[in-house]
């Protein structure tokens, strides 16, 4: 594994994103993740599992910009984004209870993979943002299934709609993180937190997870489905390449409605 660094302490184990600063994703990266969160379950030492990165964000998405400089959007292609999203589901389906270590932006694809978490740590300066309508585009890694079981219907539609950055007290607030804690300390209180649950009993935990969970990976997978769909024409808009040239260029985008 090449952008991942997989460790354990305890009953707790860490997995490591590891493309600085940022953490930007393609599916090899997301298949790294999906492969040792599937060895951690095979492992009985491993009680609960911790999600984290390296960087200053813990993931900011797809390189929506670098692949548009260089013609290939891979996550949006047909093959791609269907690659791509079979492995996210992967995540989800695995068995182990997982707290992400949330202690940058969170964006897109991003936003996402740290929606596969049970819980989040996150601070102050963290960022959380589903800013695909910002780029002309629409949700995808299954969040049209996972924020609203988080934070409602209503607020999933805002920030759906607007793409805003939501800050990590205002996370907290509405739900789509568990705790904030100080910078420094957001790791170490997602294995405290990770600890706390490999405490009790692990095949009971598991249990009670797949019960408390059951239904979300088969409704998660249904709506990547329809996210596919709905990504495939919009990706051919002009209004989403008005989107990812703004954003390369950092100004309001000009849509245009075609």
């Amino acid at each position: 594994m090449s952008d991942i660094r997989v460790s354990r302490d305890g009953f707790v184990a860490t997995v490591e994103m590891q493309r600085p600063p940022h953490n930007f994703f393609d599916s090899e990266l997301i298949a790294e993740i999906g492969e040792a969160f599937e060895q951690l379950d095979a492992d009985a030492g491993c009680r609960a599992i911790v999600l984290a990165a390296e960087g200053r964000s813990f993931c900011a998405g797809a390189d929506f910009s670098r692949r548009m400089e260089t013609g290939t959007v891979a996550e949006g292609s047909r093959s791609g984004g269907r690659h791509l999203y079979k492995e996210a589901i992967r995540l989800f389906r695995t068995r182990k209870p997982i707290v992400a270590a949330v202690h940058g932006a969170a964006v897109g694809g991003g936003l996402g993979l740290a929606l596969v978490a049970d819980f989040r740590v996150t601070c102050p300066e963290a960022r959380f943002s589903a800013n695909f309508n910002r780029l002309g585009f629409h949700p995808g890694f299954g969040l049209t299934a996972t924020l609203p079981r988080l934070v409602g219907a209503q607020q999933a539609a805002l920030m759906l709609y607007t793409g805003r950055r939501v800050p990590g007290d205002e996370a907290v607030r509405i739900g789509l993180a568990e705790m904030l804690v100080p910078l420094a300390e957001v790791r170490s209180a997602a294995q405290a937190l990770a600890l706390e649950i490999a405490q009790s009993a692990p095949l009971a935990v598991m249990a009670t997870r797949e019960t408390v969970r059951r239904g979300l990976c088969d409704a998660i997978e249904a709506a990547t489905e329809r996210e596919l769909v709905e990504q495939d024409w919009l990706r051919r808009t002009e209004d989403f390449k008005e989107g990812i040239k703004a954003m390369a260029e950092r100004r309001l985008p000009d849509f245009q409605c075609r």
